[in-house]
């Protein structure tokens, strides 16, 4: 259904007139003397909660729950900000992603949304939103439009997240009310059939300014490259911001997604497959034999109360509720001809819900000559998931179709098979502590350990099926130190350790023992021309126990392989060269591989995991002259090889290399003009691997809009 999306519902409803006083708070001031790092020597102040100016981000509390200069962060930490999502046009996090260096896709679940990625050779789903986990069930992530910066923290995270992998994390931090009452109207749209509108307004709603918002609205629809491949996308994203007094701000955030997609599993690689078909061949049935609604509702209350001039209580509640309902089409197996495919017909109906509960004390003192800055917090969730999934018959013999010259339309074959029912609970207690001492001017510690409590229970409902309960207790500690050089180079080193539980049940219907990490890295950050350029590098190595692989017996289910490693390098840029010139992107070794398992060879390489990635985008926006106002810019992004399954018998993903040209023009100070040309030279690769199942990349798109701010 290719549909263009006219005027949003309240586009002309959100133009608020009353005025905003300015009530932004400063940032607190900590014991630990803070370098002054804004880009900018003029009146652009950075918060680590709020805008960034240019590609270049100074400040973050991702990594450390406080407001932090990067520079003074023992840990590899990547902001991807506003402007590199707008300038490149992008609609999903991924695409904000590629650029911020050894973030790599993977397992996309049919194209529903961003699932699992990569970072330091593991593949993962861990991903937050303002600090609030929002990966459980099977979320969408959050759009583009609706997010200020991403912040990507490398290595594990458990000391302050709680459960998580050891390779890596994300934080959201979205868009807040602002100071200036703003509204500005969006579309976009591509040759594929894209077409997209958004709306982004914020404000005062009151006279005096201490009540604000932020609305962020989005309709997307259209067709893709995929043949036959048709989607639906709506949010709508409020954020109400309120100053109490001098001491209190409440926040009130909100985000409710729907997404009408095909489970559009992408292409087969099988070892007795004739060939692999191009790359919008689509054999996966259409219309409503093929199309899953997933919808996600997500609401977040947070405050924050300084207590006096040196310590501030904050926390908050997020709620969670999920599901994702509809009938789809996968693969049996192959036949010996090597181009007929046997598929199932399925239903699954997927739900669940989530409370999270968190409260945060944080403190700035002086004790024993040392500068503290100490945060104290317990949490509390509450995570439930119930899914039901039936599938007609099995055998390759079965709702056959040809790869390479696929008929859609065939009659629904019956659905005579019940092959997932189940219902898990897990509830988790912590608490944690942190610590970021100042031992001299140059030389800095952060230590913190997290105790936590799981309590697991798995209901499985199947015919001669085991249900059970487990309880764990975890402790998870990590440490840094940091070292000024010179007033712009720092040398760093971190370890940390990681837990977590693993979900379902395996093929004997027991439950699975929980992943542990331990990760050591060691690195250096440097402010390079005038603090205008930040160059991060860091080596490191991380090893996982208990993770969840294949199984090779039953490749419907999981086991526990075992043991595997990770080790690498990690070189990251970013910065605003000239007021002019921006840069960001990064590299990427990484030498990912089992190292203990039942069943496969040490050195397997893991899935999805390529030795080397690449990322760098360059732009460039006059300011005077003639062309003031117009912004030109390359990204470049390659990827090596990878294997396409943990298994002692996979198949190979080639390295693949794509240029995306993009342009914008700020033709006055209400209209801005965008016009981006992805993959230039319409290179065939494949994005990331699920099992047999492939997904390919897009070719070249050229993709269109006008934003209009009043």
């Amino acid at each position: 259904m290719r549909r263009t999306f006219v005027s949003l519902c309240l586009l002309h409803a959100v133009t608020p007139s009353s005025a905003w006083a300015d009530t932004s708070q400063q940032a607190e001031s900590s014991s630990i003397e803070l370098q002054a790092l804004s880009i900018n020597a003029g009146a652009f102040e950075e918060r680590a909660d709020g805008p960034v100016q240019g590609y270049r981000a100074t400040r973050s509390a991702s990594a450390t729950r406080t407001d932090t200069a990067l520079h003074e962060t023992p840990q590899s930490v990547s902001v991807v900000p506003r402007d590199v999502l707008e300038d490149t046009g992008a609609t999903r996090l991924q695409d904000g992603l590629d650029y911020a260096g050894g973030v790599g896709r993977a397992n996309n679940f049919g194209g529903q949304g961003l699932t699992t990625f990569t970072v330091r050779g593991f593949t993962t789903g861990e991903f937050y939103r303002n600090g609030f986990p929002i990966n459980r069930g099977y979320p969408n992530a959050p759009d583009a439009n609706t997010v200020e910066r991403l912040e990507v923290l490398r290595g594990p995270a458990s000391s302050l997240y709680g459960r998580g992998d050891p390779g890596g994390t994300f934080n959201v931090v979205s868009k807040q009310p602002q100071a200036e009452p703003k509204v500005t109207l969006g579309s976009q749209f591509d040759d594929q059939g894209m077409h997209r509108a958004t709306l982004d307004a914020t404000g005062a709603l009151n006279q005096d300014g201490t009540l604000a918002y932020r609305l962020n609205v989005l309709g997307e629809g259209g067709e893709s490259f995929r043949d036959d491949v048709e989607s639906e996308r709506y949010d709508v994203a409020p954020v109400l911001s309120w100053q109490v007094n001098d001491a209190t701000r409440v926040v009130f955030e909100a985000d409710f997604m729907r997404n009408n997609h095909p489970l559009d599993r992408g292409l087969t690689r099988y070892s007795n497959q004739q060939g692999k078909a191009s790359r919008d061949t689509y054999i996966w049935e259409k219309g409503s034999d093929n199309l899953l609604h997933n919808d996600n509702n997500m609401a977040q209350l947070r405050f924050d109360h300084a207590l006096n001039e040196n310590w501030t209580l904050a926390g908050g509640l997020q709620l969670l509720d999920g599901s994702l309902k509809g009938n789809a089409v996968e693969a049996n197996g192959l036949q010996a001809d090597g181009r007929t495919l046997g598929r199932n017909f399925n239903y699954r109906k997927l739900e669940w819900t989530d409370r999270d509960v968190q409260l945060n004390l944080t403190g700035h003192f002086d004790t024993g000559g040392f500068a503290h800055t100490l945060l104290t917090g317990v949490e509390y969730e509450d995570y439930d998931y119930k899914s039901i999934i039936r599938r007609s018959a099995a055998g390759t013999g079965t709702y056959p179709i040809d790869l390479f010259d696929p008929v859609l339309g065939q009659a629904r074959p019956a659905l005579t098979r019940t092959t997932t029912h189940d219902k898990e609970n897990l509830k988790t207690w912590a608490a944690f502590v942190q610590d970021q001492v100042a031992l001299t001017e140059r030389l800095k510690v952060l230590a913190g350990v997290r105790f936590e409590r799981f309590e697991h229970d798995y209901d499985n409902y199947l015919p001669n099926s085991t249900s059970w309960e487990a309880a764990d207790n975890a402790l998870t500690p990590r440490l840094g130190l940091i070292y000024d050089l010179t007033d712009t180079l720092a040398v760093y080193a971190n370890t940390a350790r990681s837990f977590k539980p693993n979900s379902g049940a395996s093929r004997q219907g027991d439950g699975f023992d929980p992943e542990k990490g331990k990760s050591y890295e060691v690195g250096l950050k440097w402010e390079a021309l005038e603090r205008q350029l930040s160059v991060d590098a860091a080596v490191y190595q991380i090893t996982k126990e208990n993770v969840l692989t294949l199984d090779p017996v039953d490749p419907l289910y999981s086991v526990a392989a075992g043991e595997v490693r990770s080790r690498g390098l990690d070189l990251n840029v970013a910065g605003n060269l000239t007021p002019e010139w921006r840069v960001i992107g990064g590299y990427a070794y990484v030498d990912a591989e089992v190292t203990e398992d039942n069943s496969l060879a040490s050195g397997t390489r893991l899935a999805n995991i390529p030795r080397n990635s690449f990322s760098l985008l360059n732009t460039y926006e006059f300011l005077d002259g003639a062309a003031k106002g117009l912004g030109l810019g390359m990204g470049v992004k390659y990827v090596d090889d990878r294997a396409g399954q943990t298994s002692a018998s996979t198949y190979t993903m080639e390295r693949y290399s794509v240029v995306d040209l993009l342009s914008f023009y700020q033709l006055n100070e209400h209209v801005r003009l965008n016009l981006d040309v992805k993959n230039v030279f319409n290179k065939g690769y494949d994005e990331g691997a699920f099992n047999t199942y492939v997904y390919p990349g897009a070719p070249r798109t050229v993709q269109a809009g006008v934003a209009y701010t009043f």
